[in-house]
């Protein structure tokens, strides 16, 4: 008798993981289906991840982050060979759901999801404007006030101007190191 009686058709699902090892279900999953030949059951395995900008060291470095650490969605037609496959992929603890039938995630939820992983790059806005006055937030001038002298929006620099020892210097800083006061 079959266990998997919620018939929602072809949808996408979360699955759990065990913290850190979600690239590494993503491939052993796509290996599985490969090689128990479920192409017409489970369609797509994805670990949504996001690019996001980050100063370290005065540098900016771009990094990719997971949105959901510890999940893994599938697009899968549920039944009881498709979740025995999913179910037992080294790292899974299972699915989201209630008992041993899985919810399927909300089409809207995965649209608005595919939009954010499908950014190439992060955008950058900051609400300042030339003569605005700022923090700065990070690198040898924290805590330092200042002016905004002009805005390069294009390489996402900000010159300001920090008063030091009785006259204003320009300092050229990223987007990221300052914060509109």
């Amino acid at each position: 008798m079959p266990k998997q009686t919620a018939n929602y058709g072809r949808r996408w699902y979360a699955i759990h993981t065990y913290s850190g090892y979600e690239d590494n279900v993503c491939e052993a999953l796509n290996q599985r289906i490969d090689t128990m030949d479920m192409h017409d059951k489970i369609f797509a395995v994805l670990v949504p991840k996001e690019k996001k900008i980050k100063i370290k060291n005065g540098k900016r470095k771009t990094l990719e982050e997971k949105i959901f650490p510890g999940y893994v969605l599938v697009e899968m037609m549920v039944d009881d060979d498709s979740w025995y496959v999913v179910r037992n992929t080294p790292n899974v603890t299972g699915f989201i759901g209630t008992g041993t039938i899985p919810t399927p995630i909300a089409p809207e939820e995965i649209e608005a999801l595919m939009k954010r992983v499908g950014v190439d790059e992060p955008e950058m806005t900051l609400d300042v404007s030339k003569g605005s006055v700022v923090q700065i937030t990070d690198g040898p001038f924290k805590n330092f006030e200042g002016k905004v002298s002009a805005i390069d929006a294009t390489r996402g620099k900000i010159k300001v101007l920090v008063n030091m020892f009785g006259r204003e210097t320009p300092v050229e800083l990223d987007f990221l190191q300052v914060k509109k006061i």
